[in-house]
């Protein structure tokens, strides 16, 4: 009976032994396994919102030939835009050196779901490259240091979009500062929308031209906030058309002195203003 006994405690006492060896093991590796996990998870965010600091400003260019026209059109979804995306912007090199070997790089950016195409080109039409991390939407734009530059919007849908855009954070259209609220310009089905610079009047822009921040036009305007340069945006809303209206043109008074103006410190244009150079 002792033997037997014997016997049964001894292979009880392995058993055990092989039990709690095992659970040391599990216990051991455990924290290990999620520690790996967490820095793995960390790496992966911090990829996911590496971006490069911005070398680059967009300057008030050239005068460039640009005809527009009034259209009236409703908000669908007047508090709620389709897309909202932005653009950071900076040289070649540095987005690169931020991002890493997880760079993603693409000619253009979908919104609306697929319906409008957004691509950035140079001054002979191609499409600069736009980088990204893989799986994330920290989309950087590569700019060129004095390169003019267009924002080319094209749409893919049956639907007509309002296309509200910003540069450095200005309303191109008016170079007051950017807001969802503003008018923008009209983007029709099948159509492709440039825009090509700061608005100066109905039939002229100034052109966009990547330059060295301190000569962007953010920073020699009074709506203009140096926090912001280095960012393009875009807000699209669906709209709903009306009649176009006709072009308003004030009279020609020549060799004619200034009429009295009863509230003369009102801005005379409701176009993006001049840069104040200091």
């Amino acid at each position: 009976m002792k033997s037997i006994q014997t016997a049964r405690f001894l292979r009880w006492w392995h058993w055990l032994t092989a039990m709690l060896l095992a659970a040391g093991l599990v216990a051991c590796g455990a924290p290990h396994s999620i520690s790996e996990r967490a820095q793995a998870s960390e790496a992966a965010s911090s990829r996911a919102s590496a971006k490069a600091a911005s070398t680059l400003g967009t300057q008030w260019g050239e005068g460039r030939a640009s005809a527009t026209q009034s259209v009236q059109a409703t908000r669908l979804y007047p508090d709620r835009p389709q897309a909202l995306s932005q653009l950071l912007y900076s040289d070649e090199a540095s987005i690169r050196q931020a991002l890493g070997r997880s760079a993603d790089r693409q000619l253009n950016v979908l919104l609306a779901g697929g319906d409008v195409e957004w691509a950035v080109q140079d001054g002979q039409g191609q499409a600069l490259p736009i980088y990204s991390t893989r799986g994330a939407q920290n989309y950087q734009l590569a700019g060129r240091h004095g390169e003019r530059y267009e924002l080319v919007y094209t749409n893919r849908s049956q639907r007509s979009y309002e296309v509200v855009a910003t540069v450095d954070g200005l309303d191109v259209l008016t170079g007051q500062a950017g807001s969802v609220q503003h008018s923008g310009y009209l983007l029709r089905p099948g159509e492709t929308l440039r825009i090509d610079g700061f608005r100066k009047s109905q039939n002229e822009v100034a052109a966009f031209r990547f330059a060295n921040k301190d000569r962007a036009y953010a920073n020699h305007t009074p709506a203009g906030d140096a926090r912001n340069v280095g960012v393009i945006g875009v807000a699209l809303f669906e709209v709903r058309l009306g009649e176009p209206q006709p072009a308003v043109r004030p009279p020609r008074n020549q060799g004619a002195e200034p009429a009295p103006a009863a509230f003369p410190g009102d801005p005379a244009s409701s176009y993006a203003p001049p840069p104040q150079y200091r």
